[in-house]
């Protein structure tokens, strides 16, 4: 990983047009003289920053956050000390029951997410639980769908964060949830593939809960000196490993005391 972080502007441009090429035609242009992960972990995020500008000014409209690499595991496995974050875009947050072409994705593979709707604006750093607790004004089962595949590899985390953490999109559950009537940490995320069971986890396997990710992204937003706006939707991350999607598949996302959300992944 490159430790100089002062950003290379003729670099970082270079990569965000082949990043924001590559989300919408699935293809990679080619090299830019240097690979991806001659980039600092700054200088990722200030690709996916220049990518998600390309979007905004292609008419989309960024409606939230994720947090990802939120386990243990997956931060050693790429060397990290913390999770990263990306954002969420409109129009790719889709409601529950959708049909969904599985080849239209790279890779396709979902997660169980809790999908939390932010009731008021949050700064500051190391805000307690109580107050997180008080900002969030409903919990909702979500199913996030990813382009599972790296342009390079051995896969690096600065591609991970300039990709904006592989993020292509959100089915979002319509059962909402009190944030009071949960514990954050001990509710169990399970996912089903054609009603079988593939996969299970405990909220806790989040960095200790979902609250402690929602910190996370308050903390990193503020040393950027960004608040988390009131509206906004933020999905703290999954305790579960990546499913993969690779045949036709109803996809059942279920989160005890939260509810169950389905999508339906079809050849069209």
């Amino acid at each position: 990983m490159a430790l100089d972080p002062r950003p290379d502007m003729n670099l970082i441009n270079q990569f965000s047009d082949r990043f924001f090429h590559a989300f919408y035609n699935r293809e990679w242009l080619g090299e830019c003289g240097q690979t991806v992960d001659f980039l600092s972990v700054s200088n990722a995020y200030a690709v996916q920053d220049l990518v998600a500008q390309k979007r905004i000014d292609r008419g989309e409209t960024v409606v939230g956050f994720k947090v990802g690499c939120t386990s243990q595991a997956i931060r050693q496995q790429f060397g990290l000390t913390e999770p990263i974050s990306g954002r969420l875009f409109h129009p790719y947050i889709l409601e529950e029951n959708c049909e969904l072409d599985w080849r239209n994705y790279l890779g396709c593979a979902i997660e169980p997410e809790m999908v939390l709707t932010i009731g008021k604006e949050l700064m500051g750093k190391h805000l307690p639980d109580d107050e997180l607790v008080d900002s969030i004004e409903s919990v909702r089962p979500g199913i996030e769908i990813h382009n599972f595949h790296f342009w390079h590899s051995p896969p690096s985390i600065q591609e991970l964060i300039s990709s904006g953490g592989i993020h292509a999109g959100l089915v979002v559950g319509a059962v909402k949830a009190s944030p009071q009537e949960l514990s954050f940490r001990d509710e169990m995320f399970s996912v089903y593939k054609d009603q079988i069971m593939v996969t299970k986890a405990p909220a806790k396997e989040i960095m200790g809960g979902p609250l402690h990710s929602l910190r996370w992204l308050v903390d990193f937003l503020t040393d950027k000196g960004q608040s988390l706006q009131k509206g906004s939707l933020v999905i703290p991350g999954s305790p579960t490993e990546l499913v993969r999607i690779d045949q036709d598949t109803e996809l059942k996302v279920a989160i005890e005391r939260v509810g169950e959300a389905t999508a339906f992944f079809r050849t069209q």
